[in-house]
């Protein structure tokens, strides 16, 4: 079949398997070029690999430190006329290229949120690893079927207490619009924290301690975002924000667990990236588009890649102070330091301010946004003519849980 992108709101609902290849095969080569990393863990554990910061991360490890890596993820392989997602082609790549090179690498498709996925996944650490010398959490799901009730449980991108109005890029127009979210119910808050906040991270941490597959000085990180003023209304001061409060608080429980066997729990705040979920999120596509342009005017601009290698490669550094990477007052390594750089967000506040559907695509990277975005899902990959067939179901070793 002749597959191309397919857009319903933010969502792109068709992938290509090439172009998935390729867009994984850049951020390979990215790594590569860097040569490779010394002191770096070699049997990594990614929950939610299959895009954006956590594949980046299996990628880095895998290809970066020569580490092993296990990818857990949920979801879609291709159909006849019926395409796969985006992350199910990524992993297929992530995995052909890995065995190319010599290196483990498993996956498990399902439900992170199952006991089912914890189980299977000990097991298959205990049969192959024997232990695991880091675990990435990178989860960003929409729903979590509770494993004790089977109770589903939704998330929700919603302000506190009262509506939230602001100007917002509608992508599907291309034009400034205005848009108002409605406040969260306390259920819808309560919600959010269960599926998005720490309590899932903590129920894999301590499968693995309980286990006995987590190493001497094993380390574990979360990822996640806090953002600017600009953003704080619908994120940090709304619904996610709770979510991600209760995740550095549990970030903080498992760091004194972990401390037993000298390792170490951290949420990690990452930059902004575009990806399926914070495209999602009211005015975070305006913001990026601003911010983007001036990062990379100022020569500091990351993908997701380029980001997590930076990470990593501050982690694993080495000198008198064990790492050049600093947690703050609430044990969070700072990521964000160049996008909340003071000249950067002055200039986001004053764009902001002055935004207009007839202006917005010269003070905004926003045709360069369009473009990232789908490549996400394999489009718009230079060097692939789109126009001719390919078999939406593609070979693979992935387990399915």
């Amino acid at each position: 079949m002749v597959i191309k992108p397919k857009i319903r709101g933010f969502i792109c609902t068709t992938a290509h398997p090439i172009g998935c290849m390729e867009n994984v095969k850049k951020q390979i080569n990215y790594i590569e070029r860097q040569g490779k990393m010394k002191d770096m863990p070699k049997r990594v554990l990614i929950v939610g690999s299959s895009s954006g910061y956590g594949l980046s991360s299996r990628i880095v490890s895998g290809f970066g430190g020569s580490a092993s890596t296990i990818g857990i993820f949920f979801e879609r392989a291709g159909i006849n006329k019926k395409t796969g997602t985006a992350g199910f082609y990524n992993a297929v790549a992530f995995e052909k290229l890995a065995h190319e090179r010599g290196l483990y690498s498993k996956s498990l498709n399902g439900d992170a949120f199952s006991n089912q996925a914890k189980e299977k996944t000990i097991n298959l650490i205990k049969r192959d690893l024997g232990q695991i010398d880091m675990v990435i959490y990178s989860l960003a799901a929409p729903v979590r079927r509770l494993p004790q009730t089977g109770e589903l449980l939704r998330s929700v991108l919603k302000p506190i207490g009262k509506t939230y109005t602001s100007i917002a890029l509608d992508t599907s127009r291309d034009l400034i619009t205005k848009a108002s979210v409605d406040p969260a119910t306390e259920k819808e808050i309560r919600d959010t924290v269960r599926v998005m906040g720490g309590e899932d991270w903590q129920l894999w941490i301590n499968a693995l301690f309980q286990s006995g597959v987590l190493s001497e000085g094993c380390r574990t990180l979360a990822y996640s975002y806090v953002g600017t003023e600009l953003t704080w209304p619908i994120y940090w001061h709304g619904t996610l924000g709770k979510a991600k409060i209760d995740l550095e608080n549990t970030g903080l429980a498992l760091n004194e667990k972990l401390s037993a066997i000298g390792g170490s729990a951290n949420v990690a705040v990452l930059k902004s990236v575009i990806t399926q979920a914070s495209s999602a999120i009211p005015m975070m596509p305006l913001y990026i588009s601003i911010l983007f342009k001036k990062m990379r005017e100022e020569g500091v601009h990351e993908g997701c890649v380029e980001h997590i290698y930076r990470m990593f490669s501050q982690l694993y550094s080495k000198n008198t102070d064990n790492s050049l990477l600093k947690t703050d007052l609430k044990n969070r390594l700072r990521l964000d330091d160049w996008e909340l750089r003071e000249n950067i967000q002055e200039h986001c506040r004053k764009v902001w301010s002055n935004i207009a559907s007839e202006n917005f695509k010269e003070l905004t990277d926003y045709l360069k946004y369009k473009e990232e975005f789908l490549n996400l899902f394999g489009f718009g990959i230079k060097g692939i003519d789109y126009t001719t067939d390919v078999n939406p179901i593609v070979k693979s070793n992935i387990i399915n849980i």
